[in-house]
């Protein structure tokens, strides 16, 4: 169960970051740089001893490929439009209400949906959500959690 939830998150954190080009790099490049380093972290979940280490570089492999593929098949616009329905899912969606953005541009399209609002400890507004991404005919799910930051704005924070 909790290995079913690190890969759903990663899955999520890889999707939107890979969307990002950092400093000039190719936004292929750092989704798979990104997606190698969060592949080999969900591998440390399993196992042990030797069989650990396998699974921290199949996870590395996996998540690299998977961080390649999302990097070079979304690009800024895409990014733009899942942000905004990102922002605007968690902030005004009940739980249960989907939100569904879509570039018409690249027929690149995802969406959100409130699973959970909870409060910290803290005082810190927080929501679970599920999230899709179609790319090319293929779809994919994740889930994630994100919290309200000091801006206003909501941050995912795994």
């Amino acid at each position: 169960m909790i290995f079913k939830r690190t890969v759903s998150v990663l899955l999520a954190i890889v999707f939107l970051a890979a969307c990002a080009d950092v400093e000039g790099k190719p936004k292929q490049t750092v989704g798979t740089l990104l997606g190698a380093g969060l592949g080999a972290l969900a591998g440390t979940q399993i196992g042990g001893g030797k069989g650990q280490l396998a699974a921290v570089a199949i996870g590395a492999l996996g998540g690299a490929w998977l961080g390649s593929e999302a990097g070079k098949s979304l690009d800024k616009a895409d990014q733009a439009y899942a942000e905004r329905t990102v922002q605007n899912t968690l902030e005004n969606n009940k739980k249960g209400q989907t939100s569904k953005w879509r570039n018409p541009d690249s027929g690149n399209a995802g969406s959100y949906t409130p699973t959970r609002t909870y409060q910290t400890a803290s005082g810190q507004n927080c929501r679970e959500f599920e999230t899709s991404v179609e790319v090319d005919g293929k779809s994919e799910t994740a889930t994630g959690t994100a919290c309200r930051s000091a801006d206003g704005s909501w941050k995912i924070v795994r």
